[in-house]
Parts: structure tokens; sequence; C-alpha cells
């Protein structure tokens, strides 16, 4: 096997003996790097001498008797979380040359715990998007079918990761951002409870919707990204003040699944799914169940609704916090004649199709006259969808669905038609508007096309989902199949 094949634990174990080093470990995930990610084009931009500095330190560190589960591993970070002295442009050319003077808490936390930087990974502009296609600087590819999409917005950290270009990563999920591309890469993608994790440093979507969460090739080594990101924040007023569990541990607690009470939300099976998606997810259930896990079916009425709630409120928020970007503080800057030209100018200028649209459809929301009739309302769907969560989780422990109707499509098949692409988001984004917790596990293959399974808990509920992934992916081997390169 070769080093960049690893796990995150594989190579801590093999660190912790001294049976390789940081800097052997960087150097063959640069190499993978250099041999495939003209196909995959998972990064942005990529940090070598960084990469290779991080991981001769991380070997000093170890020298001196520390250990850390992510001492030494390199990572990938998703171009929209700010990393200090490295350029920052979440996919869009208003940021073009932007090179931040701090880190986001997430990028910190992983700095401390010895964790190597290879690169900032690709993403749909601002995270605006379902396949990151629209990125301004490069179209990311599925590495199991260079044609099709690799999920988005946060494609690049899944196709990395899928890729064996990096052995774990952060993306962000603002609607399914982190679980859909997970499920079309055939990875593993968490999206923390709300406030589980910093937003300090992560460029606005949606500040009530987003999130920062981890990518991982098991669910162990999700497990161990999430204990070193999660937490309170004095920086950021939204994190939740409650202790961060031993993730890791608590997976591999019990031998199987007896005693878990596992909800299948009947409205999550939705007309046009694919029948062999479909296919997959009852015959994963059906594996739950051999493992002890009672299953119960469990109603959320409202879910028809969370797409256009999903979509009201996730552009509302992102047409105030895109409104900083004005050619006056900092990216691009366009001359005009007056202060309102300039401003025109260098949004026409930086912001691409998809951004605009979304900023149009946020700013007509929350406009006099239409402010009830649309955002208002959605406020009160979402109300609504939380109440729908919080009666199902009286009932069972977790629930489990699929993460999208359908396999990774080709790229360009719905670039065009927008209603499409929002449609690929129509199991996920109901957690977001919740602040439910939720991972995306290898769930089989649907006409040779990766499937997830989706398992979702309450807040607070990581520790749970976990476990249940943990006993899933234990009793497959989908986790272990990889793409052909």
């Amino acid at each position: 096997m070769k080093l960049y094949q690893l796990t995150i634990h594989e190579a801590q174990a093999k660190l912790r003996h001294g049976e390789i080093t940081a800097v052997e470990l960087t150097e063959s995930v640069l190499e993978r790097i250099d041999a495939v990610e003209s196909r995959v084009g998972a990064y942005i931009s990529l940090q070598p001498e960084l990469a290779l500095r991080m991981a001769q330190l991380a070997d000093e560190r170890r020298a001196t008797g520390e250990d850390n589960p992510l001492l030494g591993i390199p990572l990938a970070i998703k171009d929209a979380i700010i990393t200090q002295g490295v350029p920052t442009t979440a996919g869009s050319k208003i940021l073009e040359g932007f090179t931040p003077p701090f880190d986001a808490t997430t990028v910190r936390k992983l700095r401390e715990a010895g964790a190597v930087f290879v690169g900032k990974t690709n993403t749909d502009e601002f995270t605006m998007g379902s396949s990151t296609e629209y990125s301004a600087y490069k179209i990311t590819h599925n590495p199991w079918d260079t044609s099709r999409v690799p999920g988005g917005s946060s494609g690049g950290s899944a196709a990395a990761i899928a890729a064996d270009e990096a052995l774990g990563a952060l993306g962000t999920d603002t609607g399914g951002s982190i679980r859909q591309p997970a499920s079309f890469c055939s990875v593993v993608g968490l999206k923390p409870t709300y406030g589980r994790v910093s937003r300090y440093g992560a460029i606005a979507h949606g500040s009530s919707l987003d999130q920062i969460g981890p990518f991982g090739k098991d669910v162990e080594d999700v497990a161990l990204l999430l204990g070193a990101i999660a937490g309170p924040d004095p920086l950021d007023a939204t994190t939740l003040n409650a202790p961060v569990p031993n993730y890791a541990a608590d997976i591999k607690k019990g031998d199987d699944l007896r005693g878990t009470r596992i909800g299948v939300p009947k409205e999550y099976f939705v007309e046009g799914m694919e029948p062999g998606v479909e296919s997959a997810v009852r015959t994963a259930i059906d594996r739950l169940a051999t493992l002890g896990a009672e299953i119960v079916e469990v109603s959320l009425p409202h879910t028809r609704y969370g797409i256009a709630a999903y979509y009201l409120i996730s552009t509302a928020e992102a047409s105030a916090n895109l409104s900083r970007y004005d050619g006056v503080r900092f990216g691009l800057r366009r001359e005009g004649d007056d202060m309102w030209s300039m401003f025109r100018e260098t949004r026409e200028a930086g912001f691409g199709p998809e951004v605009k649209r979304r900023i149009m459809l946020g700013t007509y929301a929350l406009s006099a006259g239409y402010y009830d009739a649309y955002y208002l309302k959605a406020q009160q769907v979402r109300t609504l969808l939380r109440r729908d969560f919080e009666q199902a989780f009286e009932q069972v422990d977790v629930m489990v669905a699929g993460v999208s109707p359908g396999t990774p499509f080709k790229i360009g098949e719905r670039a065009n038609d927008p209603l499409q692409m929002y449609l690929s988001d129509v199991l996920t984004v109901t957690l977001n508007l919740a602040g439910a917790c939720g991972v995306s596990v290898p769930g089989g293959f649907a006409n040779d096309l990766p499937v997830g399974l989706q398992i979702i808990g309450p807040a607070l509920g990581e520790s749970a989902i976990l476990r249940v992934a943990y006993q899933y992916e234990q009793a497959t081997d989908w986790h272990k199949q990889k793409p052909q390169l």
C-alpha cells in the first residue's frame, strides 16, 4: 500500500511507531497529486513548500514526545475557509489574489494539532452550487467517472479524498455541500450541528445555515477531525457552549446496533428518485436491521416545503453577506466615474452568473412589499420543519435516508438549468434549516456510480450518527472500494 492510500488513523499508527515520517507521508501525497490532479482538478491552489515545512515541524514536535491524532497528517482545506498567508478566493474572481492576514478558528485548531496543509480545494463560487461547476477557476471532475461532477459545493474536498490527494479535508455545508459531494465521491462527509463548529473565518453564504465539517476516507477519520475542530469559540457567538466528546472512542462502543431505534422518513423517498439509488438505500436500511437496529417509519410532513424555504432564506442571507464585496477594502476593484459606478463595475466583473442570480433572488425576497410574503413565510416554514425533526427524535435515536435522489450527473448536464440543480439538494437542505447534524457514508453503487447513505441526528447528536455510521461501515466494504484513475 502506498502511503497516500492510508487513512488518518492508519498513518498515525505508523508515525507513532516510527515506521514513517510526516515528511515522507506528505511527499507521497504530493507525488499522488502530481500524478492525478490534471484529471481531477480538486485544488484551486497547492502549497507544497508550506506542506513540507509543516511536515518537518510535525516531525520535530513528535521528536520531543508530542502526540496528537492529527500530528503530521496531510489535509486539504476548502477555499471558502480563511487560511493565513495562503490565497483564499471562495472560488470567485472578486477575491482573486486575496491573502488573509488571519486563520479561521478551524484552521488555527488544525495548525495547533500539527496537521499539514497541502492546498486549497475547489468550490462553487461562494459555495453556491451543487456540482463545483460554478467555480470561477476550474471544473472539478469526479474520480469515479471524470465526465461527471463530484457534487458541490465542496466537490474539491470530496474529490481530493476519493482520489487519495489528501488524507482528510475540511468543507462547508449550507444546504448539503458536504454530504452531497461525499455521496457522489463515495467518501465520508459530516455536517455538524449548527454551532458545534466555529464559523469564524468561513466566508459567509447563509449565516444561519453554514457549518464547517470534515471529510475522510472512513468514519473514524471523520470522528478524529471533528474532535479537533469542534467546540465553543469566543469569536463566534453562535457556537454552542457544550463539551466536546471523544467521538473516535464513542463510535466503537458496542459491537452492534441492538437497542438503537432508527427512523426512516417516508418523505425522503421522493418522486423522481432513481430506482438504483432507492434500491441501494433500502438495502442499506435492511443491513442496519441485521445489525440489531429497530427500524421505524417516521414522518417529516413539511419536507416538501423545505427546498422553497431554503432557497428563500439562503439567497436572502447571501444578498446581505455579499454586499461587503464592493472593491473598497479587499479583493477585486474596478474603477468607475463615482462610488456607485465603482461598486457596479467591480461586482459585474467579479461575480459569476449563479452568484448574481442568487443575489437578485435574495434581494427581491427582502424588498419592501415582498418581505412578509417570502422571507418571513420561509422562516415560519423553517419553524415547522424544526418541529418535525424534534417530534421524530422523540420516537427514534437517529434517522436514515438517501443523500441525493440521483447519482453523479454529467458535467454540463444541469449547469444551465438552475431549477434542476437546486433539486439536487432536496434531501439535504432540511437538516440545515433545522440545525440538525448528518453524515454521508458510502452506501453502495447504482449503475457503477456511488450512492451515499445519510444518517441524521438531533442537535449535538454527532456521537450517535457516527456510531451508527461506523457499525454500518464495518459490516460493508463500500468504503474500501476505490476509483481507478
